[in-house]
């Protein structure tokens, strides 16, 4: 029964459209324009100019891949402009800042792409142009780019459902009794969100125990905070066995910490994607459970600034897809060296 429950799982994120039954919340979510492009440092107009394109510009984890991309154009020499959209589904948007930064004359593009397989059409153009295209983050549904720094989300997924399965018997879960785990995304097209949730549920049919359940109903949030939340909200009403939330992405783990938090469940459970405060209020906070899978994000864009260098003075990369790799934060964690590395001076504990 479990493994039918997952791949049930798993066919509902990757085919099903993703509606908002939360209090019969719209499901639209609003955008603005994205702000034009800016230098993140003096500029030379001797150097290439590296236009970056961003997911989110009000985000910790963009954040990060913004000073990484900072320090990659001092580093190699270069000039970075940087903009971005503030929802990570808008994609038609990021087509225009693309078609702006050709028009002004891009050497070289950055790209963690807001739509995997709308964006590849774009994406193309822009390759076939001979203009480099490094992207970020996310892969797309083409093979027209030169190289993409990420995480290798199906591993990553996996280690999401270690972490959840020795957190739960930390807390005490006995194999032989019954629990649910639920889980909501922030985006249905993002090939990164389901490369992650398919290593988490394979891991899961294979290790856990036969009474433990993934709840069947992932819901999908579309990069909107407060829907993020009623999601959570929902699931804790409708679920009294809940034991654990998985977030696969920033957006759905912050929605489940602010749950958890507001309603003081500390008998839930909590492993999301990258450390936004939410998370590791809860991580520093002995009364709860929460862990937290930490991208190496800002070598994602520091290296993606090098590689698009190397590829204007003519060099030909071997690699197609560079892993960039991750850390598991949790307590027992949160004072190792490989968490220092990898969180900003401003997030550690």
């Amino acid at each position: 029964m479990k493994k039918a429950a997952a791949a049930l799982c798993c066919g509902a994120v990757m085919l099903a459209s993703c509606a908002d039954s939360a209090s019969g919340s719209d499901s639209r979510t609003v955008t603005r324009p994205a702000p034009d492009f800016t230098a993140l440092s003096e500029t030379d107009p001797s150097r290439k100019d590296v236009y970056v394109i961003i997911k989110n510009m009000n985000s910790n984890y963009w954040d990060v891949v913004i000073d990484g991309a900072k320090d990659g154009g001092e580093f190699y020499g270069c000039n970075v402009y940087l903009s971005g959209t503030y929802v990570e589904t808008d994609w038609e948007e990021q087509v225009r800042l693309l078609d702006i930064a050709v028009e002004a004359g891009a050497d070289a593009v950055l790209l963690a792409p807001d739509d995997s397989v709308q964006m590849s059409e774009k994406i193309t153009e822009i390759y076939d142009m001979g203009i480099p295209v490094v992207l970020i983050d996310t892969i797309a549904n083409t093979d027209s780019y030169q190289v993409c720094y990420m995480t290798d989300n199906l591993k990553a997924g996996q280690d999401a459902a270690e972490e959840m399965i020795s957190r739960l018997r930390t807390m005490g879960a006995q194999d032989n009794e019954y629990l649910e785990v639920g889980i909501q995304v922030i985006s249905e097209t993002s090939l990164t969100i389901n490369e992650r949730l398919a290593g988490f549920l394979q891991y899961w049919t294979e290790n856990a125990p036969d009474s433990w359940n993934i709840i069947t109903d992932i819901q999908c949030s579309d990069s909107d905070k407060a829907k993020a939340c009623r999601i959570a909200e929902q699931l804790f009403d409708e679920h009294p066995d809940i034991r654990g939330v998985f977030g696969p992405d920033n957006g759905s783990a912050m929605g489940f910490a602010k749950a958890v938090k507001a309603r003081k469940r500390k008998d839930i459970a909590v492993v999301g994607f990258d450390y936004c405060d939410d998370i590791a209020e809860l991580i520093n906070d002995d009364e709860y459970t929460a862990s937290s899978i930490v991208q190496r994000q800002y070598y994602m864009s520091y290296n993606g600034i090098g590689s698009a260098l190397r590829l204007l003075k003519g060099e030909i990369l071997t690699r197609k897809f560079v892993d960039t790799g991750t850390v598991v934060v949790n307590p027992d964690t949160i004072d190792s060296p490989e968490a220092a590395e990898a969180l900003p001076d401003d997030q550690r504990s």
